[in-house]
């Protein structure tokens, strides 16, 4: 076998193998559930204006756009108050759900309703990071995203040390029962006609819950390993693809964005920085935004420095050492426009989608970090609610069992 051949069927091996990036898919998961839960809570004062029957964009509005370009959207099956009020409520759970890994493969799709809910309503009230939100979260749904740091994972961990032990564990009842009512659901929709339009929503909320029931009854009545091999290539392949678009994009997004700045007389001069701090809408901080426009090298130095590394980026992904000095630089950035111009959901989805390049190691020593903190926290509150000291807990182990059960998969 020549080299070349080799390294073909070692890159299928490990394509069909395994789920790549567990840790990278579960940053993923957390930053950008986390980014729309956060812009929910603190939006819903506003979220009439924003998305209901009171904004600007008002409903008869809606009606029209939709019929034009076919977008899936929940809201505008009603004109109901309450019916907008239950949309809005669903999306916020099903963010906090798919942050905590419950159930992730339906989570993902229901976030991905959510989501795409509330932003087809009205699509002028959004900016930069909801297009990335919007276009993640349809990705994410091919994603094996409950690897690592859900719930998923340590509800399959404890199932599989029971039976290590000899226990015997009883069928998932939940998973079922969550798959029944939301076929009934999805069915009635496509009955009424409520799918009508552009059909990608539709053959993603059909072909996963499809492909949940297929998982399931080969893990119950199959008699042999191979379907479920099959079922877990299949899945695997899905996943890894997934990935490598979601790393597409962000590239993507980045290459773009810095090539047109390049085109840009103001960035061109090294002047273009300055700018946005003196604008009023983009000044929450006059001080601190006057502090970083009073030295003129600063602003050049800033405005070539983001041009240089957007354009780089995607170029130093197979250098790793260059592609995380970048990484750092960009996700410094990113922090840096959260305070100074007010911008953070914007910055917190991009984060996020940064995420995916973050080397695994340092991902499980932020796990470790994070799983001691919490052990911690956890001897501080039984210390002050029983008044005794408790035992040290073991440390949390950094690489936790792949496992899938049921309709985790």
């Amino acid at each position: 076998m020549n080299r070349f051949t080799l390294a073909v069927s070692t890159g299928i091996a490990r394509v069909t193998e395994s789920a790549l990036g567990p840790y990278q898919t579960a940053v993923i998961r957390i930053g950008f559930t986390a980014t729309w839960l956060l812009f929910l809570l603190r939006e819903f004062p506003h979220r009439h204006e924003l998305y209901g029957p009171e904004g600007p964009w008002d409903f008869d509005l809606a009606q029209q756009l939709i019929g034009t370009n076919g977008s899936f959207t929940a809201l505008i099956w009603s004109s109901s108050g309450l019916w907008f009020e239950a949309v809005y409520a669903f999306a916020v759970l099903t963010s906090v759900l798919l942050l905590l890994g419950w159930r992730t493969r339906t989570m993902s799709v229901l976030f991905m309703v959510g989501v795409l809910s509330l932003q087809n309503r009205s699509i002028f009230m959004g900016d930069g990071g909801d297009n990335v939100l919007h276009l993640m979260c349809v990705y994410l749904v091919f994603t094996r995203c409950g690897q690592v740091w859900s719930l998923d994972e340590r509800r399959a961990r404890l199932a599989g040390e029971a039976h290590a032990r000899g226990e015997r564990v009883g069928p998932d009842r939940v998973g079922p029962a969550l798959w029944s009512v939301l076929g009934c659901a999805l069915a009635a929709a496509t009955v009424v006609g409520r799918l009508d339009g552009d059909p990608t929503v539709p053959v993603i909320l059909w072909g996963v819950w499809l492909g949940l029931g297929v998982w399931w009854i080969v893990g119950r009545l199959g008699r042999t390993a191979q379907p479920r091999i099959l079922l877990d290539v299949v899945g695997n392949v899905v996943h890894n693809g997934a990935l490598l678009v979601i790393m597409a994009e962000a590239c993507l997004i980045y290459a773009t964005a810095g090539w047109y700045k390049i085109q840009g007389s103001r960035w061109q001069d090294g002047t273009a920085v300055y700018y946005p701090l003196h604008l009023d809408y983009f000044s929450p901080w006059p001080a601190l935004a006057d502090l970083l426009s009073s030295s003129g090298a600063m602003v050049l130095l800033i405005t070539y420095g983001t041009v240089a590394v957007q354009v780089a980026f995607p170029f130093t992904l197979f250098n790793r050492r260059v592609k995380n000095v970048l990484l750092a630089a960009m996700i410094t950035e990113h922090a840096v426009i959260a305070v100074v111009l007010g911008l953070p959901f914007f910055s917190l989805a991009m984060i996020a989608a940064d995420a995916v390049f973050l080397p695994t190691s340092f991902l499980r020593r932020l796990g470790g970090w994070a799983a001691r903190a919490r052990a911690r926290l956890s001897r501080l509150v039984t210390r002050r609610a029983d008044g005794r000291t408790p035992p040290p807990e073991p440390r949390a182990p950094e690489n936790p069992e792949q496992a899938h059960v049921g309709f985790t998969a």
